[in-house]
């Protein structure tokens, strides 16, 4: 398969995305580490990627936009640019997702982060198993998206976003109107982490103060009817701090 793109400058990215000629995903790794890039880079090619690097902003810059990247992982410190910056100009110039690996746990920047456009935040000192991890379920994610199926699969639970049927060991769960937004909100993008308030903003639009604590309560009785144990969810994870993320199969 070929890769389509529209010429991008400050527009925008198309959001047309194949893998390249060789059936391979290209991922770019920017960090001015090098002991970190080595890491990656090494982790990647085992796994069947394709590894390109920059070290810079204006570097990682210039991949995104004629290196075809597939998926990005961006450190947050570069060294000639804010990160968070780096993140909205990447988006601008090409359409490829991207994963911060940061040593900077601040709740506010993995916030930041993700509501400027990443699709998920691994903190430093991470382990590469859990970013290869992110990184395929992202990428699946990604082609999904393309022609997503409106069936969502996570462990025993399925969920039909177009019917608005959720069924638990293919028995029929009857959930509230708050219970299957807030879920599809998170079906939506299998995988990855969903902000708080993206989830407010969706399951409560009308509502001016939308508390986190509305949603804390509406997800504990999700995993009341969903998850095997609700003292141990495997199915909805808390992300502490930032959001939730669903634990799907597909």
């Amino acid at each position: 398969m070929t890769k389509k793109r529209r010429a991008t400058d400050m527009k925008p990215a198309s959001t047309e995305w194949t893998y390249g000629d060789d059936g391979k995903a290209r991922i770019l790794v920017v960090d001015d580490d090098l002991h970190i890039r080595r890491l990656l880079e090494s982790a990647l090619v085992r796994a069947g990627y394709v590894p390109i690097e920059a070290t810079t902003a204006a570097e990682a810059l210039e991949q995104a936009k004629n290196g075809a990247p597939d998926a990005i992982l961006l450190d947050l410190g570069l060294p000639d640019r804010d990160g968070l910056e780096i993140v909205t100009l990447l988006r601008q110039r090409c359409p490829a997702p991207i994963i911060i690996l940061s040593a900077r746990e601040s709740t506010d920047q993995k916030v930041a982060a993700l509501d400027l456009g990443a699709h998920d935040y691994v903190t430093k000192p991470f382990d590469s198993e859990e970013v290869l991890a992110r990184l395929r379920a992202t990428l699946r994610a990604r082609i999904e998206a393309q022609g997503a199926s409106p069936i969502v699969l996570a462990g025993t639970v399925t969920i039909d976003l177009a019917n608005r049927e959720v069924r638990r060991d293919g028995k029929e769960v009857h959930l509230t109107r708050k219970e299957f937004e807030v879920l599809s909100q998170l079906a939506l993008h299998p995988g990855r982490v969903v902000t708080h308030q993206r989830v407010l903003a969706a399951a409560w639009p009308h509502e001016i103060d939308r508390r986190i604590d509305y949603l804390r309560i509406v997800v504990r009785n999700l995993r009341q009817k969903l998850e095997a144990d609700p003292s141990r969810p495997a199915l909805i994870i808390n992300e502490l701090g930032v959001g939730y993320r669903l634990m799907a199969d597909n």
